[in-house]
């Protein structure tokens, strides 16, 4: 279904990328405008300054333009903020623990990893907690990020239907081994999921409790 890592991938690079055009085009326009008026207005041209009386139209017109275009960033960062809080009901409902250096995943069935691994095209929710200090829970490839806090649970999700291993990061510092707190996600075929969640259960001896096919 996606063509890149994640269903968040694309609309915000593409907000992303709206807002580097936007903001593009206001420097080069400031930038030509200044050297216009300096070179206009200089002394050398204008030896006696001018008055320069008000003007209502320009006043109004350098009022709305910037307005109209921060609300355009608003507009769109706001429709995939929505995206992103629009958890599925049928999502798999992941336990993840930060602490001081490390992460830890907890399946619905108990089973406890320091890796995530899913099925591809499985929606996936993360609960979010730590037990110590402020952590955020980072995904680049995914372009999702969550802060973590102590005594306070966040949750955030995705979708992933591109088979592979990505990193995920702690992208607030907390201490000193924060640059190295780090692990991954692997997007698995369903079926080779269903075969590594069944036998990770029996030897943890424990009862797998579903399967990449029920979503």
């Amino acid at each position: 279904m996606f063509s890149s890592a994640s269903n968040f991938t694309d609309n915000v690079d593409a907000v992303f990328l709206y807002i580097t055009a936007l903001s593009l085009i206001v420097l080069v326009g400031i930038t030509v405008a200044m050297i216009y008026f300096v070179i206009r207005y200089s002394r050398k041209r204008n030896p006696v300054p001018t008055h320069v009386e008000e003007n209502l139209a320009l006043e109004v017109l350098w009022t709305a333009i910037p307005l109209v275009l921060f609300l355009s960033m608003f507009y769109f960062g706001w429709v995939g903020y929505k995206d992103m809080r629009n958890i599925p009901d049928n999502a798999l409902q992941i336990k993840v623990t930060a602490r001081m250096w490390q992460w830890s995943f907890e399946y619905p069935n108990g089973l406890k990893t320091d890796t995530l691994y899913v099925a591809a095209g499985m929606p996936v929710r993360t609960e979010l907690h730590s037990t110590d200090v402020s952590h955020a829970f980072f995904i680049p490839a995914f372009r999702v990020k969550k802060d973590v806090y102590p005594n306070k649970v966040n949750d955030l999700w995705f979708q992933s239907d591109k088979v592979g291993r990505y990193d995920i990061a702690c992208a607030e510092y907390c201490g000193l081994n924060h640059s190295g707190m780090y692990t991954a996600v692997h997007i698995m075929e369903p079926a080779d999921f269903d075969a590594w969640y069944k036998a990770t259960s029996a030897k943890a001896g424990l009862q797998p409790l579903l399967t990449a096919a029920v979503k």
